[in-house]
Order: C-alpha cells, then sequence, then structure tokens
C-alpha cells in the first residue's frame, strides 16, 4: 500500500544541522523509509500516479528530509522514459569531480522547499561517490550531468546546505559562456 511522505519544510532547523553518520547494520524501520523513499520519488515522475497520489515531482530525498540526522541519501532516475535506476547511499563522499561546472537552465527545485527560487546553481559536471550499500558493501558511483546536479544536491542536505544557499545573490542568473546550462 502507498503511504504519502511527510517531507520537512525549509523552515525546520533539522535541515540546517549536519547529519550523523551511519553505523550498520539499518533498522527495519530504516529500510521500510527507503522503501517507502523510492516509492514516492518514482511515482512522482510518472504522471498519471503523481497526480493521483498528489505528488510533487522529485528524483532525491535525504535522511534530513525525513527529519532523521543520518548521512543517507535516494536517488531515482529516469534514465529513458518510465525506467529508473534506484540510487541508495549511506555515508556518502565525493571522491573526485571534473573541473568542467554546469547548472540546471530552469534552476534547482527541493522537495522541502514549497516555492519557485529563481537562479542558477554551480555544479560539478561529473562527480565520482563513494559510499556503502544497504547491506554495508562499498559501492562508488560515476554520475554524469542531472545525475551529479542530484548527488551533489543529497549531499548537501547530510551538511545542512539547502540548494538555494548556492545561488549569488548579486547575480542569480549564470550567462558566462564557460558554463553550460544543461
Amino acid at each position: 500500500m502507498f503511504k504519502k511522505l511527510d517531507i520537512l519544510d525549509e523552515k525546520d532547523k533539522r535541515l540546517r544541522m549536519v547529519s550523523d553518520d551511519v553505523t550498520l547494520p539499518l533498522s527495519k524501520e530504516e529500510k521500510k523509509l527507503i522503501k517507502q523513499i523510492i516509492d514516492n520519488l518514482t511515482y512522482s515522475q510518472i504522471d498519471d500516479l503523481a497526480k493521483k497520489y498528489d505528488l510533487r515531482p522529485g528524483m532525491g530525498l535525504a535522511f534530513p528530509q525525513m527529519g532523521i540526522l543520518k548521512r543517507v541519501i535516494i536517488i531515482v532516475h529516469e534514465y529513458d522514459e518510465g525506467k529508473f535506476d534506484n540510487y541508495v547511499v549511506i555515508n556518502p563522499v565525493m571522491l573526485s569531480h571534473s573541473e568542467e561546472i554546469i547548472a540546471a537552465e530552469s534552476g534547482e527545485g527541493c522537495l522541502s522547499v514549497n516555492r519557485e527560487v529563481e537562479g542558477h546553481i554551480k555544479r560539478y559536471a561529473r562527480v565520482t561517490i563513494e559510499g556503502l550499500d544497504l547491506d554495508g558493501s562499498k559501492i562508488r558511483i560515476r554520475a554524469r550531468e542531472e545525475l551529479s546536479i542530484a548527488f551533489q544536491h543529497e549531499i548537501d542536505h547530510l551538511n545542512g546546505i539547502l540548494f538555494y544557499d548556492h545561488i549569488d545573490k548579486k547575480k542569480p542568473f549564470i550567462n558566462d559562456n564557460s558554463i553550460r546550462l544543461i
């Protein structure tokens, strides 16, 4: 049975706190929550289900957005229409990144920010992330473009950073030819 998540709003002070490393194994409740998050993120990207369950589209969520200050991120990436890759990364660390900088042309959004925020956020075009999977095995993920942005966005949540903290208040929109808009 589908259960809509209760996601913290940006005004909640917990979203500004740094999360703690996770000690494994995960509890049954944590595993159940991860499954719920995957379902919510997947359904939110399928128009009929998003309408049916009144879901805002989203591809990532971090445990702090659920009020749990632990270093867990979940990303559901639609790589082809109706086809999804699920990423659950415990204690993620960015090992490396490209020199190339990109920004989402339409800006970024967040399931904890229930309003439009205008501006571009500079992100690395490619990142390599290392962490643990659900079983505690070490994983390494190479992400590019949109997926790279999602990983950086979710890791920011673990450090108490919201996407709009990165927007240059004096010059919110990028028109610099060295930064590619995607």
